[in-house]
């Protein structure tokens, strides 16, 4: 990890800001989403994101379209730590590494405890992700009474906590394969690879148009399309020597912040988020599903976070850096619990064609994630105001 001292890069400071404001456009989205699916008109507003367009609904559209460009952001971003942030150095990358596999088997584990054998089984992968925009965006408010370690510490476990999610989607949630689409789709990013590697090719127009080629053929494989979007970040050239500046990674990088944390993710909030609070909502809360995300987010994500890293400590294999102590550990796995974004991503999968089921999803996703924010925040405030 990183010392008191370091100095965090530009890339890693706009990086955050974007993060922060994204995080309060996705609270407002979101509310936005609950008051009209609930109001007088919430029938047709939840139509309207079902209406057909080029074969596939609204809503298809912008989780198998739309999301591709956020993996494909969140694969760049992967792709810059390990070649020159803080996953460049392994003996730096692995308390994230092991903080990001506890936050992920412990929730996973939980889940699986209630849900086995079950109807709602399917839904393991949910508890197993976090939040990047809105954990930093609590990071962000919370400003110098944190250290810059802690910051890099959330988004490094953060990010491998996203790959580890982009996984569990391959290969949990596909439904019928097709080999011949999903070969073309390997022998596009084969062709990218050769592009990259073999004819040095900079130009980023050959990277987007072969990459919009493999999502379609993705798409028609059965694996889910956004998938597409990883694999096309891992082959766009980088170029260490430019400064982390010039390469066509880095531009597109650079592009993409803003539209996906002011566009995208806020039109998925909107399309997502439509959430039917009735009666009977309580109960749902306190079904097998329910209990599962809840306390695999609040319970089994600081829980697998804090106990993974004391272990991997304990050991030798790896150290906190000189300004962080196992309190503030404890808080960034706090702050692990906040789910939403993937979370409400893999329910959607989980659950197809059970609407009940992924309303009462994404209730207790919502309101975990926010219980989880505000312990997070509060433990951190009070940590930083005692200076521990």
């Amino acid at each position: 990890m990183i010392s008191a001292s370091v100095k965090l890069s530009n890339t890693f400071n706009n990086f955050f800001a974007s993060e922060k404001s994204s995080g309060i456009l996705l609270i407002f989205c979101t509310l936005i989403a609950i008051l009209m699916t609930n109001s007088s008109i919430g029938h047709a507003y939840l139509n309207f994101w079902q209406v057909k367009f080029g074969g596939l609904s609204l809503e298809l559209w912008i989780n198998d379209g739309l999301m591709a460009v956020f993996f494909l952001l969140i694969g760049l971003e992967l792709k810059r730590e390990l070649y020159i942030g803080e996953l460049s150095n392994f003996k730096n990358a692995l308390l994230p590494i092991v903080a990001a596999i506890g936050g992920m088997l412990v929730p996973a584990l939980i889940y699986f405890t209630f849900n086995h054998g079950t109807p709602t089984q399917d839904g393991i992968g949910i508890p197993m992700a976090t939040d990047i925009a809105f954990a930093l965006g609590v990071l962000a408010i919370l400003g110098k009474r944190i250290p810059a370690s802690l910051k890099v510490f959330v988004v490094a476990f953060a990010v491998i906590d996203d790959l580890g999610a982009i996984v569990v989607i391959a290969l949990f949630y596909t439904a019928q394969l097709s080999a011949a689409y999903l070969a073309g789709a390997f022998a596009v990013w084969a062709l990218l690879l050769m592009l990259n590697r073999a004819l040095k090719v900079m130009l980023l127009l050959p990277y987007i148009i072969c990459g919009l080629v493999m999502w379609f053929l993705m798409l028609k494989s059965g694996i889910h399309a956004t998938i597409a979007g990883v694999m096309l970040a891992f082959v766009i050239p980088f170029s260490a020597k430019d400064n982390d500046k010039q390469s066509p990674s880095h531009r597109l990088e650079s592009f993409l912040h803003k539209p996906v944390a002011f566009v995208i993710l806020p039109i998925f909030a909107l399309a997502n988020t439509g959430i039917t609070f009735d009666s009977n909502w309580f109960s749902g809360l306190a079904s097998l599903n329910g209990l599962g995300i809840v306390t695999g987010l609040i319970i089994g994500k600081p829980l697998g976070i804090v106990l993974m890293c004391y272990f991997a400590v304990l050991i030798g294999i790896c150290q906190l850096p000189s300004d962080l102590k196992w309190a503030h550990i404890t808080g960034a796995g706090m702050l692990g619990g906040i789910g939403f974004t993937m979370s409400i991503f893999i329910t959607n999968l989980a659950f197809l064609g059970s609407p009940e089921v992924i309303n009462t999803s994404k209730m207790a996703i919502l309101l975990t994630s926010l219980t989880a924010g505000i312990l997070g925040f509060l433990w951190l405030r009070v940590l930083g105001k005692n200076r521990v």
